[in-house]
């Protein structure tokens, strides 16, 4: 591997962090207690980064502002890693705030009980056969190194010389990550360069207290942990000036962002979905793992999955769902990069030590060794109203053979039942009324097209009629509502009858044919921020997010779709804290 020097880059990190004198009797240290633990046989860095395949982070919690389960997470325990262990991760990825637990300037003591508690946390993963990397998670007082310079970087040096002397004695399992999504609003010009100067001080600071720190693997992010290559080539550029050979990379992935949030109306794992994963991935590995530096996702999912959102459908829509998380498995495998799933709660029940959605899970299991077969969407909406005729879907081989049809253990019929062309798989209409039985609304029966490896992918056969929005009106109140919260008095619940239906998305668009709502870049308003459908309550309440974006006075008419059964116009308009909801 080759490697320039920066020698000018490093004389100024070394300058600054000579302004600074850091007591030694402020660190709080128990080494003599760790002088019986020896690292495991040396490893590179890229082998070490690839034994952490997968990880998960222990997301809200010990980052949580406030306390450990300020943010709705349970304390940490060691039945937790265990778990964690016993479900096929090989690492877990600590998030910490440190923040809130260090004493003032000059000397930016860490509380040395806080010290004590992530210490306990990193010996169980390290007992349970887990690799374990620790970060400084709160960056909100870094932002503000542009404006506050040498401040910034004092406490910064501080606080990851005491975290480095405290593990200085722990084996290779630890690793340390500089900082989570460094970001720089006051200064975004240089905001690469201000990434740099904290990557550089925290890899001065953890190598200077020597130990095992002098080989440690630490690993540093882009700027906002942003994949985009201008980024990656800053970073590659402080990474060659350290010539050291125990550094990985850091990125964060969620996806496409429409797709991630379901906005601007892409619903599916679409081409341009699957296309910016691939591109994603391939120039982070382009640009590091073909240069010897490995590559850690420290972060990955989708930004609209919530546990606290209800049943599925969640955003994205589920089958979708399922494509996305197993392709991502799949192509950082390709890629040689190394994924924690980001899981503050919404994956692992953290009270139950059970996962909220195991098939989710096998599906993420699946896309690290066999990309399953699907098809083009998981379900066949038959509208009760109509007659029932044969129904197609496309089958996604992924290079797998096609082996027919099931319900539970019962082989549907090729030919009577279903018939494939090429990848075009149809089931009879006699077979499909069979199955949808007494057509009540809703899923009536559920098969599986099973291929020669990996899941079998779910079918389910769904009756309908066109959903009913009624007239309403009502007063937006003003009580206190963040997006995070259940729908109050301060959202407007449109009356809705799904009829076993449901929503894909909605427009927004002002009697002009612009567009209303926030995003005014797209007609597609974003799912949860701006409406949510509530299956149980029979509403689609809108938020105050929306109507916060909407002029008062001029109706507003709002388009849903829904998967099953077309479009539906509604007419909301606002006047002050007034709404009238009209149907079409």
């Amino acid at each position: 591997m080759k490697h320039r020097k920066y020698k000018l880059l490093i004389a100024l990190v070394a300058a600054l962090l000579g302004l600074v004198a850091i007591p030694m009797t402020a660190l709080a240290s128990n080494a003599d207690a760790k002088t019986d633990r020896k690292p495991p046989q040396a490893t590179t860095a890229m082998e070490q980064v690839a034994a952490m395949q997968p990880g998960w982070n222990v997301g809200n919690t010990l980052d949580a502002l406030g306390g450990e389960t300020a943010w709705g997470n349970p304390l940490i325990t060691e039945e937790l890693l265990q778990t964690i262990k016993a479900e096929g991760y090989n690492s877990i990825r600590l998030p910490v705030s440190w923040d809130e637990h260090t004493g003032p300037a000059p000397d930016y003591t860490i509380d040395p009980a806080w010290l004590d508690r992530v210490e306990q946390v990193v010996d169980w993963a390290i007992a349970n056969d887990l690799q374990v990397m620790v970060n400084q998670h709160d960056q909100m007082w870094t932002k503000a190194l542009p404006d506050d310079h040498d401040n910034v970087i004092a406490k910064f040096d501080s606080m990851w010389t005491q975290i480095a002397e405290r593990f200085k004695d722990h084996p290779s399992e630890l690793s340390f990550e500089s900082i989570n999504e460094p970001q720089f609003p006051t200064d975004v010009a240089n905001q690469d360069a201000h990434t740099a100067e904290l990557n550089v001080a925290f890899y001065e600071a953890v190598r200077a207290t020597g130990g095992n720190n002098a080989d440690r693997l630490l690993v540093l992010p882009t700027w906002v942990t942003n994949s985009e290559q201008p980024h990656l080539d800053a970073l590659k550029a402080t990474i060659d000036s350290l010539d050291d050979d125990m550094i990985a990379a850091t990125v964060h992935f969620y996806g496409f962002y429409p797709f991630s949030v379901n906005v601007a109306g892409v619903t599916t794992y679409d081409e341009a979905t699957q296309q910016d994963l691939e591109n994603t991935f391939q120039r982070t590995s382009d640009t590091f793992v073909d240069n010897g530096v490995p590559v850690i996702v420290g972060e990955w999912g989708v930004l609209g999955y919530d546990y606290t959102r209800g049943a599925v459908p969640n955003s994205p829509q589920y089958g979708e769902l399922l494509k996305f998380f197993q392709a991502t498995a799949n192509q950082a495998v390709e890629e040689q990069l190394t994924l924690m799933l980001w899981d503050a709660g919404s994956y692992l029940n953290r009270n139950t030590l059970e996962w909220r959605d195991p098939l989710l899970k096998a599906y993420m299991d699946s896309g690290f060794t066999t990309l399953s077969g699907t098809a083009s969407f998981d379900s066949i909406y038959l509208e009760k109203a109509g007659t029932i005729a044969d129904e197609s879907l496309t089958l996604n081989r992924n290079g797998l053979d096609f082996e027919g049809l099931w319900q539970g253990d019962t082989a549907l019929t090729e030919g009577d039942d279903y018939t494939v062309s090429g990848d075009t798989l149809t089931l009879t209409a006699a077979a499909l009324t069979r199955l949808a039985g007494d057509r009540a609304h809703g899923t009536n029966a559920t098969i599986e097209a099973r291929f020669s490896d990996g899941l079998p992918w779910a079918i389910h056969i769904i009756t309908y009629d066109k959903a009913q929005l009624s007239d309403a009106s009502g007063t937006l109140d003003g009580a206190p509502w963040s997006g995070w919260e259940p729908c109050n008095s301060s959202c407007f619940a449109i009356p809705t009858e799904f009829n076993g239906d449901q929503v894909a998305t909605m427009e927004a668009k002002y009697a002009d044919g612009t567009n209303a709502g926030p995003h005014t870049w797209t007609a597609f308003k974003e799912y949860w921020a701006t409406y949510r459908p509530d299956y149980d309550a029979d509403t689609i309440s809108l938020t105050p997010d929306f109507f916060n974006e909407i002029r008062d006075d001029e109706p507003v008419t709002l388009t849903f779709h829904f998967w099953g059964g077309g479009t539906i116009d509604y007419t909301i308009t606002k006047s002050g804290t007034t709404v009238t909801g009209t149907s079409a």
